[in-house]
């Protein structure tokens, strides 16, 4: 089976973090999410993966290379945003060798579908596309559908007004798409797959849905990133730390699972980590420091007596002592928080920027 993963998103609701790297990149207990989606998809028989990319490309195949978990990856390189039916249309030589039905991917999504499932769903309903579909509380951010008993689906409005579809079935961002969809998608230029393809499959009859459950979040915005990190760390490490080589912890210090530390990491006296954190390799962390609902990039130094809650720190960060951090904040790589700060309600700090005044409201800081 292959699979079409869109990898070239720039990722705008995580800057200024995403400035420095491609989304996929970003660590989810301490391991890229384009890891974490291709160890899946091999789980369940996936043996090649097509990466649409565009915005900083050349980051994924230093880390990827041509091969992981067993897959063959090759690169299928936009010129120019082409959306999310452009890139299938633009990957369709790698894709139309075998005849077979292949999956495409949302590049920001994380969920624990059965990628063999969903397959032979597609194959039973002879569709032309199947849509992964999950049930959430609020639609109004997805591509909403109606089903009929024989999971066709009848509707599909992507992003409805209020009262516009009664369902709360979204669109999952995971498809199973027939060889034939290459026909209906133009060449060389910006497509959505959601409002140009999916209508005229509705109407042909040939869009279905297969619904699952388990854990799905899409990863794209600061709250739910870290939510992605809390589902990962609940899988891998809910009882006990899951800790690399060579960490010096201090016998002082707490740590609280569910937890992940990366290797070369020092943990100082009286420090508390966790619960739900993931600190990066090569990270400091000095005396009486907390740091909880977080996520550290590697080489970040926190010094003494700090609070940490909720955040996200970038790459080689410096953060000084007594410093409070917390609620979807964002400190980005290499930037230099001062002593005694307070960042208290999603305030981001562009990368190498030096700040040693509290910000109490939301804003961005360049």
């Amino acid at each position: 089976m292959n699979a079409l993963i869109l990898a070239g998103g720039f990722g705008t609701r995580l800057r200024p973090l995403s400035c420095t790297r491609p989304k996929m990149m970003f660590p989810l207990a301490n391991r890229p999410l384009l890891d974490w989606i291709l160890e899946s998809l091999a789980q369940k028989g996936v043996t090649k993966v097509v990466l649409a990319v565009n915005y900083m490309a050349d980051i994924l195949k230093k880390n990827f290379a041509s091969l992981k978990h067993g897959i063959k990856i090759v690169y299928s390189y936009e010129r120019k945003p082409l959306g999310t039916g452009g890139p299938i249309k633009n990957a369709e030589r790698f894709l139309n060798k075998d005849g077979n039905p292949f999956f495409m991917l949302n590049g920001d999504i994380l969920s624990s579908i059965n990628y063999s499932n969903l397959y032979d769903a597609h194959r039973a309903t002879k569709a032309e596309a199947t849509i992964a579909l999950r049930e959430v509380e609020d639609p109004s951010r997805f591509g909403v559908v109606e089903l009929n008993g024989k999971n066709q689906i009848q509707n599909f409005v992507e992003k409805p007004n209020e009262g516009q579809l009664q369902s709360k079935l979204i669109n999952a961002g995971v498809y199973a798409l027939n060889q034939s969809i290459f026909s209906l998608i133009p060449n060389g230029r910006k497509i959505s797959i959601e409002r140009e393809i999916f209508p005229k499959l509705v109407k042909n009859r040939s869009l279905f849905g297969y619904k699952f459950d388990g854990f799905w979040i899409d990863s794209g915005k600061p709250n739910d990133y870290i939510t992605a990190n809390k589902l990962v760390l609940d899988r891998i490490a809910c009882s006990e730390p899951f800790l690399e080589k060579e960490i010096g912890i201090s016998s002082k210090a707490k740590i609280i699972p569910p937890v992940a530390i990366g290797s070369n990491t020092i943990i100082g006296d009286d420090s508390q980590i966790g619960p739900y954190s993931s600190i990066g390799d090569n990270v400091t962390i000095a005396k009486g420091t907390n740091v909880m609902n977080s996520v550290v990039f590697p080489k970040a130094w926190i010094d003494r007596f700090t609070s940490i809650n909720g955040a996200i720190i970038g790459e080689g960060a410096i953060i000084g002592q007594w410093v409070k951090i917390e609620d979807q904040c964002i400190v980005g790589d290499h930037a230099v928080i001062g002593d005694n700060v307070t960042l208290t309600q999603k305030v981001q700090i562009c990368p190498r920027k030096e700040l040693n005044n509290s910000v109490l409201q939301p804003a961005t800081i360049m």
